[in-house]
C-alpha cells in the first residue's frame, strides 16, 4: 500500500516537523538556562552564607567545624508564638548549628545579634522505662 501525498500535504508535514524541531531546540535551551541559573543561585547563596558567618563571627564566638543552615525571617507574625522569635523582624537571619545545637538570630540592618538559643533537633526521648515489680500472691497456709 503506497501513500501518495499531495504537494500541500508535503508542505504541511514539513512545516509541522520544523515546528516540532524548533520547539525541541527552544525547550532544550530553556532547560539549559534554568539549570545554569540554579547553579549560580546556589553558589551565590553559599557565598552569602559565608559572608554572613564572617560578619556574625566578628560579634560572637560561633561553633567551629560546622557550616550553619541559614534562613531568613519573612513572616514574623507566623513565628511570634515561639519565644526565640519574640524580638525578630522580617529580614532577620537565623543561623542554625545542628551539631552544636544552637540557633542565632541576627539583624543585618543593625549588625546586631538579637538572640542565641539552644535547640533540640530530632533527639530521641531520654526517658527509659524500667520494669516494675508485679505483686504476687503468696499461697495461703
Amino acid at each position: 500500500m503506497k501513500i501518495n501525498l499531495t504537494l500541500n500535504q508535503k508542505i504541511i508535514a514539513s512545516g509541522v516537523a520544523a515546528l516540532v524541531l524548533i520547539a525541541i531546540i527552544i525547550g532544550g535551551y530553556l532547560y539549559y538556562q534554568s539549570t545554569q541559573k540554579g547553579q549560580v543561585a546556589g553558589s551565590q547563596s553559599q557565598e552569602e552564607a559565608r559572608k554572613l558567618v564572617d560578619q556574625i563571627g566578628k560579634l560572637v564566638e560561633l561553633p567551629a567545624g560546622e557550616d550553619p543552615t541559614v534562613a531568613t525571617v519573612t513572616d514574623v507574625e507566623r513565628l511570634r508564638e515561639q519565644p526565640f522569635f519574640q524580638r525578630a523582624e522580617n529580614g532577620d537571619k537565623v543561623l542554625i548549628y545542628t551539631n552544636a545545637k544552637k540557633a542565632i538570630l541576627y539583624r543585618p540592618s543593625q549588625n546586631k545579634v538579637i538572640d542565641i538559643a539552644p535547640i533540640n533537633i530530632g533527639s530521641p526521648s531520654a526517658e527509659t522505662t524500667s520494669p516494675s515489680p508485679t505483686p504476687t500472691s503468696s499461697p495461703e497456709p
